[in-house]
């Protein structure tokens, strides 16, 4: 939601009710970029760029990074609705000097990964990406670490909901929101040309499979939801209700002065090592 949404962006709330006047509806969460902003080799982290197919056959495009040392998991990463992995790698790159192998991927009509972005095909990407990573030798015998940003966080939501929760271990979501048509409302709302239209404009989106109709499907996974008090994108209000509706073993941070998916970037190094002290705990607790 980082690049559709953006603060006091007037311009762009307009776009959005033209997008919906048009019929673009489902199609305004997604603004993917098709050029790499960075890739680990630029960071001297070696990687595989990797390509595989979604569930209908769409090319996808993905980056392995193998962990440093002794290897503890594999962190998925679902990311964003904007640009591409490129601009995404930032929030895991320090994941590799931690011991944890990280795979990134593009969603269809992201970076290099092939066909048009929509709702269905996103969620027929993000099983796929899980079904690659559990088929790798080189992952099998690790567990794995689901960790979803913003839009990300429904697409891993659906996914872990949906499909076998064999070698998941725990199930991060960062900025995420409740459902596709309540943050929509929200933001058709914060803008006096579009607040009249608020209601029915929001129900011209789809709601399926939005986080807080299927959240409660993830447990006994270990969950932790983390959400910044001043986020400007998507208000913290979305992670503490899902967290109301999600069932134990569940972990709520609001992180004091957080922003949009930046809770465990270079200024906050210090949710990084309290995040590595939950996934130490869930790697000791969980038993599949």
């Amino acid at each position: 939601m980082e690049y559709l949404f953006l603060k006091n962006s007037k311009n762009r709330l307009f776009l959005i009710f033209l997008a919906i006047i048009l019929g673009g509806c489902n199609g305004i969460f997604y603004q993917p970029t098709p050029n790499l902003l960075m890739t680990p080799e630029k960071l001297k982290y070696t990687y595989e760029d990797v390509s595989f197919k979604s569930l209908d056959g769409t090319v996808l495009n993905g980056w392995f990074i193998p962990g440093r040392g002794n290897i503890k998991g594999t962190v998925l990463q679902f990311h964003g609705n904007g640009a591409n992995i490129g601009n995404h790698y930032g929030a895991v790159y320090w994941l590799p000097d931690e011991g944890y192998n990280v795979f990134l991927f593009d969603y269809r009509g992201y970076g290099k990964s092939g066909g048009t972005p929509a709702r269905q095909g996103i969620q027929e990407d993000g099983i796929a990406a899980l079904e690659y990573i559990r088929q790798r030798a080189d992952v099998i015998p690790y567990p794995i670490i689901i960790y979803g940003q913003s839009l990300g966080g429904a697409v891993a939501v659906s996914t872990v909901a949906t499909q076998k929760q064999d070698g998941i271990v725990a199930v991060i979501l960062e900025s995420s929101f409740t459902g596709y048509r309540a943050i929509a409302r929200e933001k058709l709302g914060s803008l006096w040309l579009t607040w009249p239209l608020q209601w029915p404009l929001s129900f011209l989106i789809s709601n399926e499979y939005s986080p807080l109709d299927m959240i409660g499907k993830i447990s006994p996974v270990p969950l932790l939801i983390v959400h910044g008090d001043a986020d400007e994108v998507i208000p913290k209000h979305h992670s503490e209700t899902l967290f109301k509706t999600a069932r134990k073993p569940k972990t709520l941070w609001i992180i004091p002065g957080g922003h949009h998916i930046d809770a465990f970037s270079y200024p906050h190094q210090e949710n990084r090592k309290r995040l590595l002290e939950f996934l130490e705990q869930a790697l000791q607790t969980t038993v599949h």
